[in-house]
């Protein structure tokens, strides 16, 4: 019975731990939706899921004197488990509400992420981690002559535990059944090990657990279904995205809709359409390269790199508009390109669109080192997300080396509307690689912007740039972009500009003020 007890107790700790760290790879899934990834959201997820092991710990520790015998360390682990499980599913439940109040109460992104990570994942985490100490303590008591080995298999186990739940969330799960499915995956999980530790503390414990179980999962999932809780928001959970499709034409008139990457519109596209652009900032690349090339004559030739493709509005707009037109598209994720091929009208078969599936830069280095691009478009930056491998030195000579001399390179940064400090850092880099470093604006965004507020600009780098400093819309929607001088955004006794490496660039520090200000619900 020995060992048999011993196999069963590192099973416990095995999947508990794989458990808890599932947990923590959903928790980042579940509230990207409402405040995006950053390098901060998943600090504040990590940080709030150590703080619960830890003092899960040290209260499983307590739970497990001298004192504390099978049957009794058995009937803990059980109520612990129990605890773990409810907290999870509760975490669904809670999740919209605390989202969308903590998204409207006026606090900074940074406060809300810790937040809402708090409120909706230390529980559980603290739950969980009661369980390691009072394991080790019953497994230490089946063989006390092997005290230090077992202390050692016993973290061997919960380490491997940790790794396989990392694993198999990030790689498995997540994709099979969704981010709330696995989190209930995990809640089942947690349940069965209740169950089977209830049932090892005797008749009497087992019966408790059953009717305390059913007491807690009852309302909680009538709950959870009634509210829509477990239903996820996505039209698609990829590897990489929370993917939304929605109807956009009771804004637009017209049959059209939008794609929302996590928290970030990313592409509205028109069913009839194509050329028509409701993005600006997709609507200036495309003002602006009419005005360098000739799009507009027969037999144009026009080859673009595209970093990022997420809706696919302007390589479908180029496609449908400039026949002899090279669109080369680095979109990362293979389900957003499905997504707009089944939801937003891309055809795949349009004539020149190459899409790969990989990653832009590693894309862009393995193409031969020649001028071949006449526009390289940077839209892979979700929201104040951002790569930082492309907007280093390095990335922004092998885009330099791909243009032809009369190409541009040109990118979408979101920062303050005032004293734009990653902003600042970006142009200053690409100015170390070309000529013309230009910053656009949509004439009247910044009207009604708040100091601390964020606006969308586009960057746009070139051997030489557009000596006007307005661009009018010639096609859809009427709009004018302003050129601004970086002198005129930046507060007086600002910090001097940093150049952007692969080995230092700050983003998440130079966005911080925006991170920190308050979110807007308008």
């Amino acid at each position: 019975m020995t060992l048999a007890i011993r196999f069963f107790l590192a099973a416990v700790l095995f999947l508990s731990s794989a458990g808890g760290l599932v947990v923590e790879i959903v928790a980042g899934r579940l509230i990207a939706p409402y405040v995006g990834m950053s390098l901060y959201t998943w600090t504040a997820i990590i940080a709030v899921v150590l703080a619960g092991l830890s003092v899960g710990h040290w209260i499983g520790g307590r739970m497990a004197g001298p004192e504390v015998d099978r049957t009794s360390g058995m009937r803990r682990l059980a109520i612990a488990l129990a605890l773990a499980g409810a907290t999870s599913l509760l975490a669904l439940l809670l999740l919209n509400d605390l989202a969308v109040g903590l998204l409207s109460s006026g606090l900074g992104q940074v406060t809300i992420v810790v937040l809402l990570a708090t409120a909706l994942f230390l529980l559980p985490s603290l739950f969980v981690g009661m369980v390691a100490p009072v394991v080790t303590k019953l497994a230490v008591d089946e063989a006390p002559e092997r005290t230090g080995a077992i202390l050692g298999q016993m973290y061997a186990i919960g380490t491997v535990g940790s790794i396989a739940g990392t694993l198999s969330a990030g790689y498995f799960f997540i994709s099979w059944v969704g981010s709330a499915g696995t989190l209930i995956a995990v809640t089942l999980l947690y349940a069965v090990l209740a169950l089977a530790c209830a049932l090892l503390a005797g008749r009497k414990a087992a019966l408790i657990a059953c009717v305390a179980m059913v007491g807690l999962s009852v309302p909680l999932a009538g709950t959870g279904i009634a509210r829509g809780a477990f239903t996820s928001r996505c039209t698609v959970e990829s590897d990489y995205f929370c993917i939304v499709i929605d109807d956009f034409a009771p804004y637009s008139g017209r049959p059209s809709k939008l794609m929302v990457l996590d928290n970030l519109v990313h592409s509205i596209n028109d069913r009839d359409d194509p050329s028509l652009l409701y993005s600006p900032y997709i609507h200036f690349v495309d003002e602006y390269a009419r005005r360098r090339f000739p799009l507009d004559v027969a037999g144009t030739e026009l080859s673009a790199f595209f970093i990022g493709g997420g809706g696919y509005s302007l390589p479908r707009a180029w496609a449908a508009t400039v026949p002899a037109a090279r669109l080369v598209v680095a979109e990362i994720d293979p389900a957003v390109t499905v997504a707009a091929r089944d939801h937003l009208w891309l055809d795949l078969s349009a004539p020149g669109l190459e899409i790969h599936h990989r990653d832009a830069r590693a894309l862009l280095q393995s193409l031969p080192k020649e001028p071949q691009f006449d526009v390289i478009f940077g839209d892979a930056f979700h929201d104040i997300s951002v790569p930082t491998h492309l907007v280093s030195r390095e990335f922004h000579g092998e885009v330099a080396a791909r243009l032809r001399p009369d190409g541009f390179y040109v990118v979408n940064v979101v920062d303050g509307a005032r004293n734009p400090r990653f902003l600042a850092a970006l142009v200053h880099t690409l100015a170390q690689d070309f000529g013309d470093v230009a910053i656009w604006r949509e004439a009247g965004e910044q009207t009604g912007v708040s100091p601390e507020g964020r606006i969308t600009y586009e960057v746009v780098a070139s051997a030489s740039g557009a000596p006007v400093p307005a661009i009018h819309s010639a096609f859809g929607i009427r709009r004018t972009w302003q050129r601004i001088p970086i002198g005129d955004l930046m507060d007086p006794g600002s910090e001097p500009p940093v150049v952007l490496t692969d080995d230092f660039a700050p983003v998440d520090r130079l966005l911080s003020g925006v991170l920190f200000s308050a979110v807007s619900t308008e």
